[in-house]
C-alpha cells in the first residue's frame, strides 16, 4: 500500500476483489501520496520546470520529418483486420497481440480479451477536439471489437485516456466490461458512465470475475498525471501484469526508466510478451524522466524479463521530435549493443496481429505470423 502521508480513505483502500501483494523477499517500492499529490519515489525522476517547458515549446527543432500522407501508406501502412479471426481464440498456449496505434494493443489469450489504453479518436486531448490529430488513422472501430473482458488504464493523459472511447466502449459493453484503473481515477470513470470499474494501488492483486484464475497486478513506471490546471500528480500511474495459466502479459504504460521495473521482473516475470513505449523521447534533455528512449526500452525488456516485446507509444501521434521511423531502428539496434536477439524486441503494422506461441518446443523463432 501506499506511504506515509496517504489520506486515510486511500490508505484503507482495497481494490475489490484484490489482495494484498505477495509476501516474497525481494523489497519494493510503494506509490508516495503527499501533500495532495502523488509523487516518484526514484532518484531517476527529474520535474520540469516552466522554463524547460517553453524552452522546448519555443526553440525545439523537430526531426520527425512526416511525408505525405501516399508516403506514409508506404512506410507505415495500416493493415485490414480480419474480424473473423479476432473472434476465435488463439491456440492454447499462445498470445495473441494486435496493435491498434500508440499504446492501445488488443491482446488474447487463455480466453480472455483486452485492451490497454484505448484511444479510436482521431485527435487526443480534452473531448477528442484540442490537441494532437492522428497521423495515421484509426484502423478499427469500437463496433468492429470482438467480445472485450477488460480494459487497462495505466494513466489520465489524453493520449492514454480517451473520454470519447471509454464512453463509446461502455455503450457497447456496458456492465460485463471491466475497467482496471490507478488509483483516484474511479470517480472520472463513474462520472463517465462506467460502472464496473477497480481501482489499484502499486503492488494491489485483482483479478475478472469470470476468470478467477487470471491474476492481474498494478505495478510502478515512472511518470505523472494531469488533465486540466488544478489536477497535477491527484492520480496515480503505472503497468499492468495479466498472468494466465499458460501466457502472461506486461504492459508498461508510459514511463521513464527506473528500478521498478527490476522489482516488476524480479515478482512477476518471466513474462511471454511485454509491450513496451519506445516513442516521443526526443528531445532528451526534456523528456527523459518520463518518456525511454529505445535504448532505454531494451533494458526494460530485460529487466521485466519478457520473452517477447513489442514497441509501442510511436507511429501515430506526434508527440516527440525524433525522426518518425527512428523507434523501432533503435530497438533493434539496443538489444544488439546488449547482446540480446534482435528478434525478441519486435514491432508491428497497425493491426498487424502476432500470435506468439510459448510451448518451448515449436519452431525456433517461436512465433507466427499473421499478415492480414
Amino acid at each position: 500500500m501506499a506511504e506515509a502521508g496517504i489520506p486515510p480513505s486511500q490508505t484503507d483502500h482495497q481494490a475489490e476483489g484484490s489482495s494484498s501483494p505477495n509476501d516474497k523477499s525481494a523489497p519494493v517500492t510503494q506509490s508516495i501520496f503527499k501533500n495532495g499529490q502523488y509523487i516518484n519515489p526514484w532518484d531517476t525522476w527529474e520535474d520540469n520546470t516552466l522554463k524547460k517547458f517553453l524552452k522546448w515549446v519555443l526553440f525545439d527543432k523537430s526531426k520527425i520529418n512526416l511525408p505525405s500522407a501516399s508516403e506514409l501508406d508506404t512506410t507505415l501502412p495500416v493493415k485490414e483486420v480480419n474480424y473473423e479471426e479476432l473472434k476465435r481464440p488463439p491456440p492454447p498456449g499462445s498470445i495473441r497481440v494486435v496493435w491498434i496505434g500508440h499504446a492501445s494493443t488488443l491482446v488474447q489469450f487463455d480466453g480472455i480479451t483486452f485492451l490497454t489504453d484505448p484511444i479510436f479518436s482521431q485527435t487526443c486531448g480534452p473531448k477528442g477536439i484540442i490537441g494532437k490529430k492522428r497521423y495515421r488513422p484509426c484502423p478499427v472501430t469500437v463496433e468492429e471489437l470482438p467480445e472485450i473482458n477488460a480494459v487497462f488504464t495505466s494513466h489520465n493523459h489524453f493520449d492514454h485516456l480517451d473520454e470519447h472511447t471509454v464512453r463509446a466502449l461502455n455503450e457497447r459493453f456496458g456492465e460485463s466490461l471491466r475497467w482496471f484503473a490507478p488509483l483516484g481515477l474511479k470517480q472520472w470513470f463513474r462520472d463517465t458512465g462506467c460502472e464496473n470499474v477497480v481501482e489499484m494501488d502499486w503492488w494491489q492483486e485483482s483479478c475478472l470475475e469470470s476468470h478467477p484464475e487470471i491474476l492481474i497486478a498494478f505495478t510502478p513506471t515512472q511518470h505523472w498525471t494531469r488533465r486540466s490546471a488544478r489536477d497535477y500528480c491527484k492520480t496515480l500511474w503505472g503497468s499492468w501484469v495479466i498472468k494466465g495459466p499458460s501466457a502472461s502479459f506486461y504492459f508498461a504504460g508510459d514511463t521513464g526508466y527506473c528500478k521498478g521495473f527490476k522489482e516488476i521482473g524480479n515478482r512477476y516475470g518471466p513474462f511471454s510478451l511485454a509491450a513496451i513505449p519506445i516513442g516521443a523521447y526526443e528531445p532528451l534533455w526534456f523528456k527523459k524522466a518520463f518518456h525511454i528512449s529505445p535504448e532505454e526500452a531494451a533494458k526494460v525488456h530485460i529487466d521485466v524479463k519478457a520473452q517477447k516485446s513489442l514497441g509501442i507509444h510511436w507511429g501515430t501521434f506526434r508527440l516527440g521530435s525524433e525522426f518518425y521511423l527512428d523507434p523501432p531502428k533503435k530497438a533493434i539496434e539496443a538489444m544488439e549493443n546488449l547482446g540480446q536477439n534482435p528478434d525478441d524486441f519486435f514491432t508491428l503494422h497497425h493491426v498487424l496481429a502476432r500470435p506468439s506461441l510459448l510451448v518451448s518446443d515449436v519452431q525456433e523463432c517461436g512465433i507466427i505470423f499473421q499478415d492480414w
